[in-house]
């Protein structure tokens, strides 16, 4: 059913038609049969949807727009906000989930009266799934609240015909998230995943600060399981249980409020607690409960508002029961927390500690730590604790850490350490270090300072090899470099644009990062450093855009002219966020003529939009000349030396840093002498 209330924003009707906002605004400017704006304000205009879908249908820049698109448009429009939106469609999600014959029967008729009759329905729901709590995350809307939301659900429902009730609710979560990137700190997934593993198998799990619930979907389901979840915002709980109870078969246990002052589970016991709690809190409760029975350890410091959840999770946790928390690397070694820390290790608590790669989870700039601790039901003999530094993982540029790596360094090394006390020492990567060593002035947690230097990277040697391969790519490089071009007045090509070719069907157009999962997509920063593919994709519901060999790929926001050949490395990832991607007709265009004339200084400045901050391109207004595939060959050719050149570049500049990175390493380490 349309609803002719909801709003789409100049974005919101950009996303509709696959173009950039300066393409929008030239509409409004172009076209005064444009629909006019129904709300928002004067720099940030809201449009009726019916009436922009009619436009651009009628336009012909758009055939129809796909239900999904359609969805989210109302959700993001909903006169409540987007939340409300998401949390009424959760809800009957998961009715229809549990209850599919009872939609059918509510929904027949109104709206006036499906929103009368779902309440009754939806308490039973919801009460049967997530039982009775001081503080419910998820409260069953009355029918004044479901009224406005009503074509919503209805279109959730038919939405969820075509992709099922747990994939709609990941979509429109994921949207909603990827919308308001600064609202909401996220744990990505390989590290969730990471978290669940080293903490084991469990059949009750707490996440005492559960956000958006990606630590309590990770763990491994089990049977007669119980999740329970609690956080400060009440709007993330509420989503976090809807999005828990679609996921699977668990008994799901959601609260709101702040555990550390208003605990829902405070007779909890559990097997297992993940938490990725909020850092560098001073306003976390130090005045109220300088008394409260948690403090087993010893009474947090106002700044030490980590090692306040640390003692929260163990006293969550019944004897023998295991707590992973992602700690932030000052915890480690602040003054203030040394004697907390001290009694950790004597204790036998404080099982492990990780080094994680720079880029792990936010804030992405400072390696965070991983602390496994363990509430111990025996006193051991000789605590040992394990000490793990996966720094070498990171990735460079944007693209996260190779989670490959760090599972790799981590958990064999673990597992052999949990089982027995003992795990062989790999010089800076891991070392399991007897308790007393660490009882001094500082208690100094951080693992970079106790392991053993790792070996010379193949010393002199390597390095030597190094020096070789350098000078046969600057060798090649000289070899490679283009020959000066015969000079000629500026060509008067007749000319058409992108958005022009994508209409003839001489390419096709389409825009990256929104389908998932999938574990090699090419991101924008992968096209500008010429990398492999090194991000990935979250868990949504739209097909990814799979790249084939022979696309071009251009990144839309700051990157400068840049456009890339999708070769055999790429082939096969998903295309990314923030990209375009171009598929030429072989019968028509060569794609390194197509690339190579992207990539011109004035025709990518002429397609640019700007903000105060940013550029923004927008793809279909790029130009090129309008050519014979005979005559564009050739230009392709010579593109395609450039790029071969400019490879070479980059791989030059990469053996050099290793080559002075290896120098300095041997000569701070003594084993190359300066003669």
């Amino acid at each position: 059913m349309q609803d002719n209330a909801t709003e789409v924003t100049a974005a919101g009707i950009a996303r509709l038609a696959g173009v950039g906002r300066a393409a929008v605004s030239n509409w409004r400017r172009r076209h005064a049969d444009f629909p006019k704006p129904v709300g928002g304000t004067e720099n940030s205009p809201a449009f009726a949807l019916a009436e922009v879908e009619e436009w651009l249908r009628g336009q012909g820049k758009l055939a129809e727009v796909p239900l999904r698109e359609r969805v989210w448009q109302q959700l993001a429009g909903h006169p409540e906000g987007p939340v409300t939106g998401l949390l009424h469609a959760g809800c009957v999600l998961l009715l229809i989930h549990t209850r599919p014959t009872v939609w059918l029967e509510t929904s027949a008729g109104s709206d006036d009266r499906l929103a009368r009759l779902l309440p009754g329905h939806l308490e039973q729901v919801l009460t049967a799934r997530f039982g009775a709590l001081r503080t419910p995350a998820v409260r069953v809307p009355d029918a004044a609240a479901l009224r406005p939301s009503a074509p919503l659900l209805r279109s959730t429902v038919d939405l969820a015909a075509e992709l099922g009730a747990r994939q709609t609710y990941e979509f429109l979560l994921g949207r909603h998230l990827d919308a308001g990137p600064r609202q909401y700190t996220l744990t990505p997934a390989g590290l969730a995943a990471l978290m669940a593993e080293l903490a084991g198998p469990a059949r009750t799990a707490l996440d005492p600060a559960c956000g958006t619930g990606a630590l309590l979907r990770a763990i491994a389901p089990a049977p007669e399981q119980t999740l329970y979840g609690q956080d400060a915002a009440p709007e993330l709980a509420a989503l976090t249980a809807l999005r828990l109870a679609l996921h699977g078969r668990a008994v799901v246990r959601a609260a709101a409020g702040d555990s550390i002052r208003a605990d829902a589970y405070d007779s909890l016991r559990a097997d297992v607690v993940l938490c990725h709690p909020p850092f560098n809190e001073r306003n976390w409760g130090h005045e109220e409960l300088a008394y409260d029975p948690r403090w087993e350890y010893g009474f947090p410091a106002r700044t030490e508002s980590e090692l306040a959840w640390v003692q929260h999770a163990l006293a969550r946790l019944k004897d023998g029961g295991t707590a992973v928390l992602l700690m932030p690397p000052a915890a480690a070694s602040r003054r203030s927390g040394r004697r907390i820390r001290a009694d950790l290790l004597r204790r036998g608590t404080l099982r492990a500690v990780v080094a994680l790669p720079v880029g792990a989870a936010p804030p992405h700039g400072i390696p965070l730590h991983l602390w496994v601790l363990r509430r111990p039901d025996r006193a051991p003999a000789q605590p040992r604790v394990l000490l793990v530094d996966t720094g070498a993982a990171a990735a460079e540029g944007r693209g996260g850490p190779d989670w490959q790596a760090v599972r790799e360094a981590v958990l064999d090394t673990w597992h052999d350490f949990d089982r027995t006390g003992a795990a062989a020492e790999r010089p800076g990567v891991s070392r399991a270090l007897p308790v007393v060593e660490l009882l001094d002035d500082d208690v100094d947690l951080a693992p970079a300072r106790h392991l053993p230097p790792p070996a010379p990277d193949g010393g002199a040697a390597h390095l030597t090899e190094v020096r070789r391969r350098l000078g046969q790519t600057l060798r090649l490089t000289a070899d490679l470099t283009p020959p000066a071009a015969d000079s000629a007045e500026p060509a008067r090509w007749p000319l058409t644009t992108v958005g022009e070719l994508a209409r003839g069907g001489a390419l096709v157009l389409r825009t990256g990062g929104t389908g998932g999962p999938h574990a090699r997509v090419l991101t924008d920063h992968d096209v500008l450093a010429g990398d492999a593919p090194s991000g990935t994709l979250p868990d949504a519901t739209e097909e990814p855009v799979l790249l084939a060999a022979g696309d071009v790929v251009v990144p839309v926001l700051g990157g400068g002219p840049v456009a890339r050949v999708v070769d055999e490395r790429a082939a096969g990832a998903a295309l990314g966020r923030n990209l375009t991607l171009l598929r030429p007709d072989p019968a028509a265009l060569d794609p390194w003529f197509l690339a190579g004339f992207l990539r011109g200084t004035a025709n990518h400045r002429q397609a640019s939009s700007y903000a105060s901050t940013s550029a923004r391109l927008d793809v279909r207004r790029l130009q090129l000349p309008r050519l014979p595939l005979e005559q564009q060959r050739p230009y392709g050719r010579r593109f395609r030396e450039l790029a071969r050149f400019e490879e070479e570049l980059r791989q030059a500049g990469r053996l050099g840093a290793q080559l002075v990175r290896g120098m300095h390493d041997g000569l701070t380490d003594g084993s190359l002498l300066p003669e």
